[in-house]
């Protein structure tokens, strides 16, 4: 430029990198502010008559003025092009004025609420990786959150719950919450990387944090996700499930799913891993017919209660996993009402898909005979889709449901008394009917 003895382009790139830099710590308005200003700053620098482009007018990583060609770094924010902005460049307006017009235009005009692509960088070169563009937005984003006792098959069930949806249409994340992260083996068939192992290697700086580092695809198109976990007797979970919201949100993947689930430790329902909650708009509990997996359901009730208080989040029913019979399952349930939206039914299958490394649904292709325990997984599928109405628990206290449950064990005559009753009552209901 004549003003200037110094070229000053690269003083300029430095300008549009501190730019990129700084609103990708920003939220997305700050972040905009923050490009405009700097891109009056460079206009400036560039001399006056020069026309500024912004990203997405020209091919991602370039900037282009009528005397010079300014790298830059791909932008993550998408700004809708400003026709006051652009007509001012092409009447040889002074470039700071153009920019004033553009800035402008684009509050006006609308500035993107969130991030209008995922940060990404090449193909990835590993088994897995994944690659991810907009589709959903949190609005329609279905999240749920399962929880039961520990060893009761809440990764096997989640798994092939994930499946069931992939197998409806929809886009879904599983997303891991166990410092074990094996939740998403038999989707993928090993051990991914977890996103807390991958922060530490970045040393925590988000922004050199890439999709494909800690989002894989799995099986029937079910991308995963290991949050991973603080070291053995030490740290917070909870603290592990936020930074993976935190930074699924920072590479927009949090918002590009039409189904996001939690599969979470065991039945701990502590501050910290009853986290997911905060995100959930359903909980589902894993279960059978036994004392401990009910005991441990119904504390985690009193968790849905209790978040339900500031969240809006329901219990969409209880699962039972492996369960010849469900007596026990509906002795409980009459104490505490809520859905249960299926039994599974006792087979090995079941649990030999866990150390197989697959699904229900991936054994099915080569064992036709297993198809109609996939439908079990369908269904499920089917009613959250639907958008249950979902219920609030209101949990039974700890010493009563220990009677409850401990009676039918210790009374197995009464119970059977009472279940023959039972099917008495419905069939004089039928006969009466008929």
């Amino acid at each position: 430029s004549s003003h200037f003895c110094l070229r000053p382009a690269g003083l300029a790139a430095a300008v549009l990198s501190l730019a990129s830099i700084l609103s990708r710590a920003m939220s997305p308005r700050t972040g905009v502010a923050t490009l405009a200003a700097c891109g009056a700053a460079t206009a400036c620098l560039t001399g006056a008559g020069q026309a500024f482009v912004m990203p997405g007018s020209v091919p991602p990583g370039v900037v282009a003025t009528t005397s010079t060609a300014v790298a830059m770094p791909q932008e993550p924010f998408a700004l809708r092009a400003s026709p006051v902005a652009s007509q001012s460049a092409a009447r040889g307006l002074p470039a700071p004025l153009g920019i004033c017009a553009l800035a402008g235009a684009a509050v006006a005009m609308g500035v993107t609420g969130r991030r209008a692509t995922t940060r990404r960088r090449g193909a990835a070169g590993r088994r897995g990786a994944v690659k991810v563009a907009m589709k959903a937005d949190e609005g329609n984003c279905i999240k749920l959150a399962v929880y039961g006792k520990g060893g009761i098959g809440k990764s096997t069930t989640s798994c092939n719950i994930s499946i069931a949806l992939a197998r409806r249409g929809k886009k879904v994340l599983q997303i891991g919450c166990d410092p074990k992260h094996d939740s998403t083996f038999t989707l993928t068939g090993f051990l991914i990387p977890t996103i807390i192992d991958t922060l530490q290697e970045k040393d925590y700086h988000y922004e050199n944090v890439w999709p494909e580092d800690v989002i894989y695809k799995g099986y029937g198109g079910v991308d995963c996700v290991e949050a991973g976990g603080p070291p053995a007797g030490a740290g917070c979970g909870g603290y592990v499930v936020g930074e993976t919201v935190k930074l699924l949100k920072e590479l927009n993947a949090f918002y590009e799913y039409d189904v996001i689930l939690f599969d979470v430790l065991g039945d701990v329902v502590c501050g910290g891993f009853a986290a997911p909650l905060n995100y959930a708009d359903y909980c589902m509990i894993v279960t059978d017919n036994g004392f401990d997996a009910l005991f441990a359901a119904n504390r985690i009730g009193a968790s849905v209660r209790e978040k339900s208080r500031t969240h809006p989040l329901r219990l969409a029913g209880l699962i039972g996993n492996r369960t010849a019979k469900r007596d026990l399952i509906d002795k409980y349930v009459q104490s505490c009402p809520m859905p249960v939206l299926e039994v599974l039914p006792l087979i090995e299958d079941i649990r030999v898909s866990r150390i197989k490394g697959k699904t229900l649904f991936e054994m099915a292709e080569k064992e036709p005979s297993l198809k109609y325990v996939c439908d079990y997984y369908l269904n499920i599928a089917d009613q959250i889709l639907a958008g249950p109405e979902g219920v609030v628990p209101r949990e039974v206290p700890d010493r009563e449901l220990f009677s409850l449950l401990s009676d039918f064990y210790l009374t197995p005559g009464e119970a059977q008394l009472d279940e023959a009753a039972s099917e008495a009552t419905e069939t004089i209901d039928e006969v009466s009917f008929v």
